[in-house]
Protein backbone atom coordinates (compact mmCIF):
# COMPACT_ATOMS: atom_id res chain seq x y z
CA UNK A 1 0.00 0.00 0.00
CA UNK A 2 1.52 3.28 -1.13
CA UNK A 3 0.66 6.12 1.25
CA UNK A 4 3.82 8.04 2.19
CA UNK A 5 3.20 11.11 4.33
CA UNK A 6 0.23 13.03 2.93
CA UNK A 7 0.00 11.24 -0.40
CA UNK A 8 -2.20 8.46 -1.73
CA UNK A 9 -1.91 6.49 -4.94
CA UNK A 10 -5.24 5.62 -6.55
CA UNK A 11 -6.09 3.42 -9.50
CA UNK A 12 -9.02 3.88 -11.86
CA UNK A 13 -9.90 0.50 -13.36
CA UNK A 14 -11.82 1.28 -16.54
CA UNK A 15 -13.00 -2.14 -17.68
CA UNK A 16 -15.91 -3.90 -19.31
CA UNK A 17 -17.74 -6.55 -17.33
CA UNK A 18 -18.17 -10.09 -18.50
CA UNK A 19 -21.65 -8.84 -19.20
CA UNK A 20 -24.44 -10.36 -17.12
CA UNK A 21 -22.13 -13.01 -15.67
CA UNK A 22 -21.50 -12.36 -11.98
CA UNK A 23 -18.82 -14.95 -11.28
CA UNK A 24 -16.77 -14.28 -14.40
CA UNK A 25 -16.91 -10.52 -13.78
CA UNK A 26 -15.79 -10.93 -10.18
CA UNK A 27 -12.89 -13.09 -11.35
CA UNK A 28 -11.92 -10.36 -13.81
CA UNK A 29 -12.10 -7.67 -11.11
CA UNK A 30 -9.87 -9.73 -8.79
CA UNK A 31 -7.21 -9.64 -11.49
CA UNK A 32 -7.44 -5.86 -11.77
CA UNK A 33 -7.24 -5.47 -7.97
CA UNK A 34 -3.99 -7.44 -8.04
CA UNK A 35 -2.72 -5.29 -10.91
CA UNK A 36 -3.53 -2.10 -8.98
CA UNK A 37 -1.75 -3.39 -5.89
CA UNK A 38 1.31 -4.30 -7.94
CA UNK A 39 1.36 -0.71 -9.23
CA UNK A 40 1.42 0.61 -5.64
CA UNK A 41 -2.21 1.69 -5.36
CA UNK A 42 -3.83 2.12 -1.95
CA UNK A 43 -7.25 2.46 -3.60
CA UNK A 44 -8.74 1.03 -6.77
CA UNK A 45 -12.15 2.04 -8.13
CA UNK A 46 -14.47 0.26 -10.58
CA UNK A 47 -17.53 1.57 -12.44
CA UNK A 48 -21.23 1.61 -11.62
CA UNK A 49 -23.10 -1.73 -11.74
CA UNK A 50 -19.96 -3.43 -13.09
CA UNK A 51 -21.09 -6.65 -11.39
CA UNK A 52 -22.73 -8.09 -13.45
CA UNK A 53 -23.20 -5.08 -15.78
CA UNK A 54 -25.46 -2.20 -16.69
CA UNK A 55 -28.91 -3.00 -18.24
CA UNK A 56 -28.14 -1.63 -21.69
CA UNK A 57 -30.96 -3.65 -23.25
CA UNK A 58 -33.82 -1.69 -21.65
CA UNK A 59 -33.86 1.36 -23.94
CA UNK A 60 -33.13 -0.77 -27.01
CA UNK A 61 -35.78 -3.50 -26.63
CA UNK A 62 -38.99 -1.65 -25.76
CA UNK A 63 -38.27 -2.02 -22.05
CA UNK A 64 -41.36 -0.09 -20.92
CA UNK A 65 -43.82 -2.57 -22.44
CA UNK A 66 -45.96 -3.93 -19.59
CA UNK A 67 -46.10 -7.71 -19.10
CA UNK A 68 -43.57 -8.27 -21.90
CA UNK A 69 -42.33 -11.86 -21.92
CA UNK A 70 -39.03 -10.62 -23.35
CA UNK A 71 -38.51 -8.10 -20.55
CA UNK A 72 -39.51 -10.65 -17.91
CA UNK A 73 -36.97 -13.12 -19.28
CA UNK A 74 -34.14 -10.59 -19.36
CA UNK A 75 -35.00 -9.30 -15.88
CA UNK A 76 -35.07 -12.82 -14.42
CA UNK A 77 -31.59 -13.49 -15.80
CA UNK A 78 -30.37 -10.15 -14.45
CA UNK A 79 -31.62 -10.96 -10.95
CA UNK A 80 -30.07 -14.42 -11.10
CA UNK A 81 -26.66 -12.82 -11.76
CA UNK A 82 -26.93 -10.10 -9.13
CA UNK A 83 -25.01 -9.93 -5.85
CA UNK A 84 -26.42 -11.07 -2.52
CA UNK A 85 -23.83 -9.87 -0.05
CA UNK A 86 -25.21 -11.99 2.80
CA UNK A 87 -24.55 -15.11 0.72
CA UNK A 88 -20.87 -14.26 0.36
CA UNK A 89 -21.02 -13.23 -3.29
CA UNK A 90 -18.37 -10.56 -2.70
CA UNK A 91 -16.07 -12.72 -0.59
CA UNK A 92 -13.54 -13.10 -3.41
CA UNK A 93 -13.31 -9.32 -3.74
CA UNK A 94 -12.93 -8.99 0.02
CA UNK A 95 -10.14 -11.59 -0.03
CA UNK A 96 -8.43 -9.78 -2.90
CA UNK A 97 -8.58 -6.46 -1.04
CA UNK A 98 -7.15 -8.04 2.12
CA UNK A 99 -4.49 -10.14 0.39
CA UNK A 100 -3.29 -7.15 -1.62
CA UNK A 101 -3.75 -4.50 1.12
CA UNK A 102 -5.77 -2.23 -1.15
CA UNK A 103 -9.13 -0.52 -0.60
CA UNK A 104 -11.83 -0.97 -3.26
CA UNK A 105 -14.90 0.92 -4.43
CA UNK A 106 -17.02 -1.21 -6.76
CA UNK A 107 -20.50 -0.90 -8.25
CA UNK A 108 -22.79 -3.93 -8.00
CA UNK A 109 -26.36 -4.89 -8.69
CA UNK A 110 -27.47 -5.86 -5.21
CA UNK A 111 -30.15 -8.47 -4.69
CA UNK A 112 -31.08 -7.17 -1.28
CA UNK A 113 -31.99 -9.89 1.23
CA UNK A 114 -33.47 -7.32 3.62
CA UNK A 115 -35.96 -6.27 0.94
CA UNK A 116 -37.15 -9.75 0.03
CA UNK A 117 -34.39 -10.71 -2.39
CA UNK A 118 -36.17 -10.17 -5.70
CA UNK A 119 -35.60 -6.49 -6.47
CA UNK A 120 -32.29 -4.99 -7.56
CA UNK A 121 -30.49 -2.02 -6.08
CA UNK A 122 -27.63 -0.20 -7.77
CA UNK A 123 -25.15 -0.29 -4.91
CA UNK A 124 -21.73 1.21 -4.41
CA UNK A 125 -19.69 -1.00 -2.08
CA UNK A 126 -16.61 0.11 -0.16
CA UNK A 127 -14.19 -2.62 0.93
CA UNK A 128 -11.26 -1.52 3.07
CA UNK A 129 -7.72 -2.85 2.85
CA UNK A 130 -8.45 -5.47 5.52
CA UNK A 131 -11.28 -6.92 3.43
CA UNK A 132 -14.07 -5.46 5.58
CA UNK A 133 -17.15 -4.05 3.85
CA UNK A 134 -17.40 -0.51 5.16
CA UNK A 135 -20.59 0.60 3.42
CA UNK A 136 -23.17 -0.45 0.84
CA UNK A 137 -24.77 2.63 -0.68
CA UNK A 138 -27.96 1.91 -2.60
CA UNK A 139 -28.52 4.51 -5.30
CA UNK A 140 -31.09 7.00 -4.07
CA UNK A 141 -32.90 7.44 -7.38
CA UNK A 142 -32.35 5.35 -10.52
CA UNK A 143 -32.22 7.43 -13.69
CA UNK A 144 -34.89 7.28 -16.39
CA UNK A 145 -35.08 3.76 -17.90
CA UNK A 146 -33.08 2.34 -14.97
CA UNK A 147 -36.29 2.60 -12.93
CA UNK A 148 -37.76 -0.24 -14.98
CA UNK A 149 -35.24 -2.70 -13.48
CA UNK A 150 -33.76 -1.01 -10.39
CA UNK A 151 -35.43 -0.18 -7.08
CA UNK A 152 -35.07 3.07 -5.13
CA UNK A 153 -32.38 3.05 -2.44
CA UNK A 154 -31.98 4.77 0.92
CA UNK A 155 -29.53 6.86 2.94
CA UNK A 156 -27.83 4.08 4.86
CA UNK A 157 -24.69 4.22 2.74
CA UNK A 158 -24.23 7.98 2.86
CA UNK A 159 -21.07 7.73 4.92
CA UNK A 160 -17.35 8.32 4.62
CA UNK A 161 -14.22 6.29 5.30
CA UNK A 162 -10.74 7.19 6.45
CA UNK A 163 -8.18 6.29 3.83
CA UNK A 164 -4.66 7.37 4.69
CA UNK A 165 -4.72 11.17 5.05
CA UNK A 166 -8.06 11.39 3.22
CA UNK A 167 -11.72 10.99 4.08
CA UNK A 168 -13.38 9.22 1.16
CA UNK A 169 -17.04 9.03 0.16
CA UNK A 170 -18.92 8.34 -3.01
CA UNK A 171 -22.08 8.33 -5.09
CA UNK A 172 -23.49 6.48 -8.09
CA UNK A 173 -23.79 8.15 -11.49
CA UNK A 174 -26.44 10.89 -11.69
CA UNK A 175 -26.99 11.06 -7.94
CA UNK A 176 -23.71 12.98 -8.02
CA UNK A 177 -25.91 15.82 -9.35
CA UNK A 178 -27.96 15.84 -6.11
CA UNK A 179 -26.76 18.83 -4.04
CA UNK A 180 -28.04 17.45 -0.72
CA UNK A 181 -26.50 14.02 -1.25
CA UNK A 182 -23.15 15.70 -1.88
CA UNK A 183 -23.67 17.95 1.15
CA UNK A 184 -24.27 14.93 3.38
CA UNK A 185 -20.78 13.68 2.50
CA UNK A 186 -19.15 17.08 2.79
CA UNK A 187 -20.57 17.38 6.31
CA UNK A 188 -18.67 14.22 7.29
CA UNK A 189 -15.34 15.67 6.22
CA UNK A 190 -15.15 14.19 2.74
CA UNK A 191 -12.10 15.42 0.83
CA UNK A 192 -11.83 12.55 -1.67
CA UNK A 193 -15.04 12.10 -3.65
CA UNK A 194 -15.52 8.95 -5.72
CA UNK A 195 -18.13 9.02 -8.51
CA UNK A 196 -18.85 5.82 -10.40
CA UNK A 197 -20.56 5.62 -13.79
CA UNK A 198 -21.66 2.98 -16.32
CA UNK A 199 -19.57 4.84 -18.91
CA UNK A 200 -19.41 7.71 -21.39
CA UNK A 201 -17.43 10.93 -21.32
CA UNK A 202 -20.60 13.01 -21.57
CA UNK A 203 -21.37 12.02 -17.97
CA UNK A 204 -18.00 12.81 -16.44
CA UNK A 205 -16.37 15.71 -18.25
CA UNK A 206 -18.35 18.52 -16.60
CA UNK A 207 -19.45 17.28 -13.19
CA UNK A 208 -16.08 15.92 -12.11
CA UNK A 209 -14.46 19.34 -12.19
CA UNK A 210 -17.61 21.01 -10.87
CA UNK A 211 -17.70 18.86 -7.71
CA UNK A 212 -13.99 19.43 -7.19
CA UNK A 213 -14.40 23.22 -7.36
CA UNK A 214 -17.50 23.15 -5.14
CA UNK A 215 -16.04 20.90 -2.47
CA UNK A 216 -12.34 21.74 -2.86
CA UNK A 217 -11.71 17.99 -2.85
CA UNK A 218 -10.14 15.49 -5.17
CA UNK A 219 -12.79 13.87 -7.36
CA UNK A 220 -12.26 10.50 -8.98
CA UNK A 221 -14.77 9.50 -11.67
CA UNK A 222 -14.54 5.89 -12.85
CA UNK A 223 -16.58 4.53 -15.72
CA UNK A 224 -17.08 1.14 -17.27
CA UNK A 225 -16.94 0.15 -20.90
CA UNK A 226 -19.57 -1.66 -22.94
CA UNK A 227 -19.10 -2.71 -26.55
CA UNK A 228 -20.95 -4.85 -29.05
CA UNK A 229 -18.23 -7.47 -28.68
CA UNK A 230 -19.01 -7.75 -24.95
CA UNK A 231 -22.41 -9.39 -25.62
CA UNK A 232 -21.75 -13.08 -25.17
CA UNK A 233 -23.42 -15.72 -27.38
CA UNK A 234 -24.81 -17.68 -24.42
CA UNK A 235 -26.91 -14.85 -22.99
CA UNK A 236 -30.70 -15.08 -23.19
CA UNK A 237 -31.88 -13.44 -26.44
CA UNK A 238 -28.25 -12.89 -27.44
CA UNK A 239 -29.09 -12.37 -31.12
CA UNK A 240 -31.63 -9.66 -30.32
CA UNK A 241 -29.25 -7.98 -27.89
CA UNK A 242 -26.56 -7.87 -30.55
CA UNK A 243 -28.92 -6.66 -33.25
CA UNK A 244 -30.06 -3.71 -31.11
CA UNK A 245 -26.63 -2.80 -29.70
CA UNK A 246 -24.31 -0.04 -30.82
CA UNK A 247 -20.67 -0.76 -31.55
CA UNK A 248 -19.77 1.26 -28.44
CA UNK A 249 -22.48 1.79 -25.81
CA UNK A 250 -20.23 3.08 -23.03
CA UNK A 251 -16.87 4.57 -23.96
CA UNK A 252 -15.46 5.20 -20.48
CA UNK A 253 -14.52 8.77 -19.64
CA UNK A 254 -12.72 8.01 -16.37
CA UNK A 255 -10.95 11.07 -15.00
CA UNK A 256 -9.64 12.87 -11.92
CA UNK A 257 -9.93 16.51 -10.89
CA UNK A 258 -7.78 18.25 -8.29
CA UNK A 259 -9.22 20.40 -5.48
CA UNK A 260 -8.73 23.52 -7.58
CA UNK A 261 -10.90 22.05 -10.34
CA UNK A 262 -8.03 21.41 -12.74
CA UNK A 263 -7.56 18.08 -14.47
CA UNK A 264 -5.20 15.64 -12.83
CA UNK A 265 -6.32 13.06 -15.40
CA UNK A 266 -8.44 14.17 -18.33
CA UNK A 267 -11.32 11.87 -19.42
CA UNK A 268 -9.97 8.67 -20.93
CA UNK A 269 -12.09 6.93 -23.55
CA UNK A 270 -12.26 3.69 -25.47
CA UNK A 271 -9.75 1.42 -23.78
CA UNK A 272 -9.64 -0.99 -20.88
CA UNK A 273 -6.87 0.32 -18.70
CA UNK A 274 -5.69 1.05 -15.18
CA UNK A 275 -5.07 4.77 -14.80
CA UNK A 276 -2.95 5.73 -11.81
CA UNK A 277 -2.83 9.08 -10.04
CA UNK A 278 -1.07 10.35 -6.95
CA UNK A 279 -3.10 12.59 -4.65
CA UNK A 280 -1.48 15.12 -2.33
CA UNK A 281 -3.55 15.97 0.74
CA UNK A 282 -1.76 19.29 1.16
CA UNK A 283 -3.58 20.62 -1.91
CA UNK A 284 -6.92 20.03 -0.16
CA UNK A 285 -5.76 22.18 2.74
CA UNK A 286 -4.54 24.90 0.40
CA UNK A 287 -7.84 25.11 -1.49
CA UNK A 288 -9.96 25.04 1.68
CA UNK A 289 -8.35 28.35 2.65
CA UNK A 290 -10.86 30.29 0.54
CA UNK A 291 -13.82 27.90 0.55
CA UNK A 292 -14.89 25.15 2.93
CA UNK A 293 -18.58 24.47 2.35
CA UNK A 294 -19.01 22.42 5.55
CA UNK A 295 -16.72 24.60 7.64
CA UNK A 296 -15.90 28.31 7.68
CA UNK A 297 -18.09 29.07 4.64
CA UNK A 298 -21.21 27.41 6.06
CA UNK A 299 -24.07 28.92 8.07
CA UNK A 300 -25.68 26.10 10.06
CA UNK A 301 -27.68 28.69 12.02
CA UNK A 302 -29.46 29.54 8.75
CA UNK A 303 -29.54 26.29 6.74
CA UNK A 304 -29.00 22.73 7.95
CA UNK A 305 -29.43 19.29 6.39
CA UNK A 306 -31.22 16.35 8.04
CA UNK A 307 -30.15 12.92 6.75
CA UNK A 308 -31.99 9.67 7.46
CA UNK A 309 -29.39 6.88 7.35
CA UNK A 310 -31.67 4.12 8.60
CA UNK A 311 -31.71 1.11 6.29
CA UNK A 312 -35.26 1.00 4.96
CA UNK A 313 -37.21 -2.24 5.33
CA UNK A 314 -40.87 -3.12 4.82
CA UNK A 315 -41.32 -4.80 8.21
CA UNK A 316 -39.88 -4.72 11.74
CA UNK A 317 -40.19 -8.02 13.59
CA UNK A 318 -40.20 -8.53 17.33
CA UNK A 319 -39.85 -12.14 18.47
CA UNK A 320 -40.54 -13.15 22.07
Amino acid sequence: MHMPDNRLTAGLAQIAPVWLDREATIEKIVGWIKKAANEGCALVVFGEAIVPGYPFWVERTDGARFESELQKSLYAHYVSQAVTIENGDLDRLRDAARNNAVAVYVGVMERAADRGGHSLYCSMVYIDATGKIGSVHRKLMPTHEERLVWAIGDGNGLCTHKLGPFTAGGLNCWENWLPLARASLYAQGEDLHVAIWPGSRRNTEEITRFIAKESRSYVISVSGLMRHIDIGPDLPHAELLRDTADTMMANGGSCVAAPNGEWLLEPQCGDESLYIVELDYRQVLEERHSLDVAGHYSRPDVTRLVVNRKRQTTADFTDD
